[in-house]
């Protein structure tokens, strides 16, 4: 399989451009491949890398930690502890973030038990 940018884009979720700025900034594991005309050609490795780095980013991992990450990859084994160590911080992180936020949302609703009947949901209208 060889996708174009456009194809490897839709697939992804991502715009062209996130995926040019992927590579550019050196988050992907590997080079994209070439066509003979020069054309970036994604293959299934590169959109599961591509999968991995949007899901790190959609978690907010920072883009510097990302960037070690992809750079612990290239180099190869040896450094798989390092690599975890790095997503397990990160995991760590994440649920800190997620019980703070339930615990604000825990916090709200207790606050609005006067507002229990209304309508959330709806977008207020003009």
């Amino acid at each position: 399989m060889s996708l174009t940018i456009a194809e490897a884009a839709e697939q992804t979720g991502l715009t062209a451009h996130t995926l040019r700025y992927y590579e550019r900034d050196g988050l992907m594991r590997a080079p994209v491949r070439r066509s003979a005309s020069g054309h970036r050609a994604y293959d299934e490795s590169d959109l599961s890398w591509i999968t991995l780095i949007a899901k790190l980013r959609a978690t907010g991992m920072p883009i510097r930690d990302v960037k070690l990450y992809a750079a612990l990859v290239r180099a190869g084994s040896g450094n798989e502890t390092e690599r975890l160590d790095l997503l397990r911080a990160h995991r760590e992180r994440v649920l800190r973030q997620l019980a703070e936020v339930r615990s604000n949302l825990g916090r709200h609703r207790l606050q609005d038990r006067p507002l229990r009947g209304l309508d959330f949901e709806r977008a207020p209208r003009r």
